[in-house]
């Protein structure tokens, strides 16, 4: 069997892009949280997410339980694996898995900023900082809701390069993820304001909105100063560049597209 290691501090990503790095590297089985998945299907094995706090998680996703331990290397041998990537949070943990499951020693050891852009990895960071969500790369209808009480909800479906679909994702909020800094919606709308007023063109913001989905967006509607005698398009590109370094600054991590449409502040005439 051929064994490859993907690992990466917590809550880089890792199992948000597992499906479609084991894809690129033609491997169809996954061991990703106690979970044994295989063309994208969970398979055998208990997810460390639903465990009640940190410690039963790590054990259970490095299968110190021997039922567990069982159960998945039973199904390994059954489906015939010849190619498996494993995750964790440290090469250690992988290595650590595939001498629990029997697997042999690893060939291929990958980190998460080989499959992952940097601006990716902020941002998920800041999503589980903020938002206490994990990602499962298994369907939505394969994860049993009773064990999470906050949040379950549809993730989104990854495809290949040739728009075929392998697999799709689950967000959840376990248990043991009690501890993380809940931002309200208008202290973004705040931000983006902020930004807008300290730039000598704007007369008045009229709308800010703030997006986080699969992209992180800002979008603008402001009215500029008359009469125009200055390069417009080089101040608003002033403006999108001063709300990005503010988010970076504050947030720590960049917006994927900040949209800015502009008005003239009419003048008024005078009576």
């Amino acid at each position: 069997m051929k064994v490859y290691s993907l690992s990466g501090p917590s809550g880089t990503g890792k199992s948000t892009s597992a499906l479609a790095f084991a894809h690129k590297l033609g491997v169809v089985a996954i061991i990703d949280d106690g979970l044994l998945i295989i063309n994208g299907v969970k398979v055998a094995g208990v997810s460390a997410k639903f465990e009640k706090n940190t410690i039963t998680a790590v054990r259970r996703a490095i299968f110190t339980e021997q039922e567990h331990r069982e159960a998945v290397k039973k199904a390994l041998a059954s489906y015939k694996v010849e190619a498996i990537l494993l995750i964790g949070t440290s090469i250690k943990m992988t290595n650590s898995i595939a001498k629990q499951l029997e697997l042999g020693p690893i060939e291929h050891y990958y980190q998460v900023e080989d499959v992952r852009s940097l601006k990716e990895i902020q941002k998920a960071r800041f999503i589980r900082q903020t938002q206490g969500k994990h990602v499962m790369p298994i369907p939505y209808r394969q994860v049993e809701q009773n064990f999470f009480k906050r949040l379950v909800q549809k993730g989104m479906e990854i495809f290949s390069s040739k728009r075929e679909k392998i697999g799709e994702t689950t967000i959840v909020r376990p248990d043991f993820q009690r501890e993380y800094i809940e931002i309200s919606k208008h202290v973004y709308v705040d931000l983006l304001t902020y930004c807008c007023n300290q730039q000598a063109i704007v007369q008045k913001v009229e709308h800010a909105q703030f997006v986080l989905g699969d992209q992180a967006e800002a979008i603008l509607t402001i009215q500029v100063k008359l009469p125009i005698d200055y390069p417009l398009a080089a101040h608003v590109l002033e403006l999108q560049q001063a709300v990005q370094e503010s988010f970076y600054l504050h947030f720590g991590y960049e917006l994927d597209a900040i949209h800015v449409q502009v008005k003239v502040a009419l003048q008024k005439k005078k009576s």
